[in-house]
């Protein structure tokens, strides 16, 4: 029996618990791509959680030297964050079911 691996260390205690979770209900220690992508998906959520905590502070906006509204960086980082965590997630079939494969489109998408 493969003796069940502890979260990594920098994760945060969310994460942390979150991993253990998931590593008790699916058995993802046998599947050792299975470990990484984990570890991926819980880092996406942890950097969506330090941009929402800095959107939070700093708002979603700033001035830029012209006095123009723009998006803070934050913004981007924690919607590109979500988005990774999400495909990790689907990535581990957590569900039992495997997922249909997605095929990119090309061009416009007309026919």
């Amino acid at each position: 029996m493969t003796p069940v691996l502890g979260p990594p260390r920098h994760l945060s205690r969310s994460s942390k618990a979150l991993w253990r979770r998931l590593m008790a209900e699916y058995g993802l220690e046998h599947e050792p791509h299975a470990l990484r992508v984990l570890t991926l998906a819980c880092e996406a959520l942890d950097r969506c959680e330090e941009a929402r905590g800095a959107l939070a502070t700093h708002g979603t906006t700033y001035l830029d030297r012209f006095g123009a509204p723009r998006a803070r960086p934050e913004v981007a980082i924690e919607r590109d964050s979500r988005t990774a965590a999400l495909r990790a997630f689907r990535e581990l079939s957590l569900d039992g079911e495997a997922a249909e494969p997605r095929v990119p489109r090309v061009g416009g998408g007309r026919a």
